[in-house]
């Protein structure tokens, strides 16, 4: 488009979002749960662009009344915060953008440059650079467009609003930074991980006592791996990725210095039949726990706060046979723990 700047083009960038984005938040790239929503009342154009909304199958994710997100373990990796996808078919393209281009350009409240950014974003696509919106091609392929993730912050899921509308046919994927990938979907269903609470087996039972070793553990089954899948059933485009979560160890804080936890490092790794630590048997008081803490000091009259958090490695797989490791997650509770002292202990 002859005679149209940089500067030009990020105006009709922004024209786009006015255009466009409002008629499309239902197709925004929210969690959509397989078996919780259906194409009930939707037809034609209305149904096709909904099976452009990426779905997200959790009927493998952790559950419970304790059930929680992780927490990224370090590093500075986040979710995809926004990315390119097919959004409209040629009619609904065309059809909004004439809706927009009227009710803008034919608007005096509006600002000049703001008809004129109108106005040059609807003729790119009528009469310029493609034409008459690709009707034509209607069932060939679709017109791509920003997506943004509604949980990440503002300033950063509106990055890919500067990227204007374009057409890519039918099963392939633009070589374009920010296009829709296996990898994003991953990402994706990363922020959907649910894990189940973590609230340790603490024993001898009642409450702890100074300097005898407290033991700790989890039960087999408990921490079984969880998995996420996302999609994107688009027409002629269907990838897919599916982020797993396994426990892979239990760090304990006692909530004191004045404690030890066992092993030293504090964290307790997950033994082969998916059980954490040992159970407490009858006449181990001596024994060092593989898991657990001795508290040098009493409590007094209050408690001190056990975290206990359990770290889960996340790896993902994908369309085409893709896949890689993602950052590993946290998630875990406090526990309150009252801890006595006492003059001698009969065994």
């Amino acid at each position: 488009m002859q005679g149209v700047t940089h500067r030009g083009l990020y105006t009709i960038g922004l024209a786009a979002t006015l255009l466009l984005a409002p008629a499309h938040s239902a197709f925004a790239g929210g969690p959509v749960d397989k078996g919780t929503e259906t194409d009930a009342g939707l037809e034609g154009d209305d149904l096709y662009a909904r099976a452009t909304a990426i779905s997200y199958d959790t009927s493998k994710n952790g559950s419970g009344p304790a059930a929680g997100s992780v927490t990224v373990a370090g590093g500075s990796w986040t979710p995809p915060a926004c990315w390119l996808a097919p959004k409209w078919t040629a009619k609904q393209f065309a059809k909004e953008t004439e809706a927009g281009y009227k009710q803008i350009s034919g608007d005096p409240n509006q600002a000049p440059h703001a008809r004129k950014a109108t106005h040059e974003f609807r003729q790119m696509y009528k009469d310029g650079k493609y034409k008459n919106y690709n009707l034509d091609k209607q069932d060939e392929g679709m017109w791509w467009g920003p997506v943004e993730n509604p949980n990440a912050p503002i300033l950063e899921r509106t990055a890919c609003n500067a990227t204007l509308p374009f057409w890519a046919e039918n099963g392939e994927t633009p070589d374009i930074e920010n296009a829709i990938t296996p990898e994003i979907l991953a990402g994706l269903a990363y922020e959907q991980i649910k894990v189940p609470g973590t609230e340790v087996t603490l024993a001898p039972e009642g409450t702890a006592k100074v300097n005898l070793p407290t033991w700790a553990w989890l039960d087999k089954g408990e921490f079984a791996p969880v998995s996420v899948t996302a999609s994107l059933d688009a027409p002629g485009l269907n990838i897919q990725a599916t982020t797993t979560a396994r426990p892979i160890a239990l760090e304990l804080l006692p909530g004191t210095e004045d404690a030890e936890t066992h092993p030293t490092s504090g964290e307790c790794t997950v033994n082969e039949d998916g059980s954490i630590g040992e159970p407490y048997a009858k006449g181990a008081a001596d024994r060092t726990p593989p898991c657990g803490i001795t508290y040098f000091r009493s409590s007094g009259d209050g408690t001190f706060k056990l975290q206990a958090a359990v770290t889960w490695e996340i790896t993902w797989t994908g369309t085409g046979g893709a896949g890689g490791d993602l950052p590993d997650g946290t998630f875990g509770n406090d526990q309150a723990v009252t801890v006595q002292e006492i003059q001698a202990i009969n065994r």
